[in-house]
């Protein structure tokens, strides 16, 4: 039994100690890159608003836009390329990028607006300042990679600048995810390695943090035991000077 336990013990010695190298070299690659290129914003701009003047008179009571969508949760007036919408919020989760369910309504005319390829494609051109033209743009449904913790359907924007940008907005309210690179993409891979996120969680509460915990525990209690065994082989002797 102890042979085995001697076994295990060194083998999972191994794998921590593997891991535990992969965050000390993480964190030393977190303290020398520049944070700011790290976040993938180097072609972000804000997007500018036309000085429209909108009085509040012509926008449509609220209480009228509440009546013709009852199921609404809550809404909230919102700005898309100048123009003003409602936000009508269905489904709401704790944060906006956990799953939710919007629509959109003009709020002078009162259309329901779907933000779709055409008007993803130009809240991502607004956003962006760098030298690339937009080679593609695609409807993400799944698992987005460069933002993980994003779980709403979103548009990708492609850019053909020499950091390959992507600009992502989402699809159901038109609010722009943010910008990616290939800058950030280099940072996403050691924080995934550093917070063992390799299922793509976009979290470092995730099942290898739980099952490391248990077995850097057993770790220690085996080399708990072991040593109570070798102290009562008598392999352990005070040496005298």
């Amino acid at each position: 039994m102890m042979q085995w336990v001697k076994k295990i013990h060194k083998w999972v010695s191994l794998l921590i100690g593997l891991q535990v190298f992969i965050w000390v070299l993480s964190g030393l690659i977190f303290n020398v890159i520049d944070h700011n290129k790290a976040r993938g914003n180097t072609y972000r701009q804000a997007i500018s608003a036309k000085q429209n003047i909108i009085a509040e008179k012509d926008l449509l009571p609220v209480e009228s836009i509440l009546a013709a969508y009852p199921d609404t949760i809550e809404l909230t007036q919102t700005t898309l390329l100048s123009k003003p919408y409602y936000l009508l919020t269905k489904e709401q989760a704790l944060y906006q990028h956990f799953a939710n369910s919007y629509q959109l309504v003009n709020a002078i005319s009162g259309e329901l607006t779907i933000v779709d390829k055409q008007l993803a494609t130009d809240i991502a051109k607004a956003s962006y300042n760098g030298p690339g033209d937009i080679t593609s743009t695609t409807l993400l449904t799944g698992n987005i990679a460069d933002f993980t913790k994003q779980k709403n359907p979103s548009w990708q924007v492609n850019f053909s600048d020499k950091l390959q940008t992507r600009v992502y907005v989402e699809q159901g309210s038109g609010r722009l995810v943010g910008h990616s690179n290939s800058d950030k993409r280099f940072a996403n891979f050691f924080f995934m390695l550093h917070f063992m996120d390799y299922g793509d969680e976009g979290s470092f509460n995730n099942i290898q943090i739980i099952v490391f915990a248990f077995i850097t525990l057993w770790l220690t209690l085996s080399g708990l035991v072991w040593t109570i065994y070798l102290l009562r082989l008598g392999k352990y002797h005070k040496k005298h000077i």
